[in-house]
């Protein structure tokens, strides 16, 4: 049988996988499973651990999601939690949390019976298909406002009377982590330099009579400007554009590219590099969706 520490430690380690949407779904899975098996035989601390990480739930997805699924996991959890805690203050808020997620799960309709078109109005042409979801940094730019109006209305309400006690901190400190991780997704990073072992790997090249005859006659280095000659040491970047190392290696520390092409080199910066996956995805979804809406076109013509 697991020790209360070795469960805390799961907890912890569960709710920081719920910050990742790939594996959100499963952490969900895995706390409820865990309430399951031990929240009954728990000790008082470690049934506040299962608490909070459960209302941890709730603030990710009231923040940071609007997929069915996730949502629907969500709502499992919380009954479940319900149905557990005996803290009276505790099962209000789960229970406000089932009301929130049920209505996300079930919205009231907006279209009447005479009205029964799926589509959707896309610069003054009515689509065949739904609307596609919305591009991700859009729904992360949305949700930010949403926890910095929650959190001005939490602090104003401080100040009025002393109310919620622990769980309103709790939920305070929550709302202020989640505007601390949402926002680096919305403003550009400037990008950090080039990763030391990525630039030490650059292969390096001495430039013959026929190199020099490929690159043409006025060739030179894009970054010193100087005219290149037979015997100069060149340090080449995936990209395949040639510089003169002493060049290199200053620019990629100040500006990370490529100056011909502005092809990016992995950094050591492992935010930056997160980052930068996050925006490629969002990329792909916005294609996605512009696609979407180009398919629906075809069809409604």
């Amino acid at each position: 049988m697991e020790s209360e520490e070795a469960l805390k430690q799961e907890l912890e380690e569960l709710q920081k996988q719920l910050g990742k949407k790939q594996s959100l779904e499963e952490a969900l899975s895995s706390i409820k499973s865990l309430l399951q098996t031990h929240y009954h035989s728990a000790s008082p601390s470690l049934q506040n651990s299962f608490y909070s990480v459960v209302c941890r739930v709730a603030t990710v997805l009231r923040t940071r999601h609007t997929a069915p699924g996730f949502w629907l996991g969500g709502l499992q959890l919380f009954q479940l939690a319900a149905s557990l805690v005996s803290i009276p203050s505790h099962k209000q808020h789960l229970i406000s949390c089932i009301a929130q997620a049920k209505e996300h799960l079930d919205p009231p309709p907006t279209i009447t019976a005479s009205a029964p078109n799926r589509g959707y109005l896309f610069e003054g042409h009515l689509t065949v298909d739904p609307e596609p979801d919305q591009p991700r940094w859009l729904v992360m730019q949305q949700n930010v406002m949403n926890v910095l109006a929650t959190t001005t209305s939490t602090a104003e309400s401080s100040r009025v009377a002393p109310v919620g006690g622990e769980d309103d901190a709790n939920e305070f400190q929550y709302l202020i982590d989640d505007i601390t991780n949402l926002l680096p997704d919305i403003i550009t990073p400037r990008a950090p330099p080039a990763g030391k072992e990525v630039i030490a790997k650059l292969p390096l090249i001495t430039l013959t009579n026929e190199i020099l005859a490929k690159l043409g006659q006025d060739a030179e280095c894009a970054i010193c400007k100087e005219n290149l000659v037979v015997g100069d040491e060149m340090q080449e970047l995936p990209c395949k554009h040639t510089f003169h190392p002493p060049c290199l290696k200053p620019w990629l520390d100040a500006h990370n590219s490529c100056p011909v092409c502005r092809y990016e080199l992995e950094t050591d910066d492992h935010a930056y590099e997160s980052w930068k996956e996050r925006k490629k995805e969002d990329e792909e979804e916005r294609k996605g969706a512009a696609n979407a809406v180009r398919g629906g076109e075809y069809m409604y013509v």
